[in-house]
């Protein structure tokens, strides 16, 4: 009997460079630094980290950040208008 391939769905973009033991700043500085300072890409990447990973903590401070950045570009966007 064969065993079936495992079909991985979800498909990583470039990576993040992001470790959930550093510190948030440095997190968060890593993560805008990977995306060339796009608020809301770096922002959909840490939200598509957080929903994907199996460890707790990771998810938790990627979700943190993803939210930082979300209000970040919601705060710029208002302040174009």
């Amino acid at each position: 009997m064969q065993k079936k391939k495992k079909v991985q769905w979800f498909k990583p973009g470039k990576p993040l460079n992001w470790k959930a033991s550093e510190s948030s700043t440095q997190r968060r500085k890593a993560a805008l630094a990977s995306r060339n300072g796009k608020l809301l890409s770096a922002a959909r990447a840490l939200l598509a980290l957080s929903n994907v990973t199996r460890d707790k903590d990771t998810s938790r401070k990627a979700k943190t950040d993803a939210q930082f950045f979300f209000a970040k570009y919601e705060r710029e966007k208002s302040r174009l208008k």
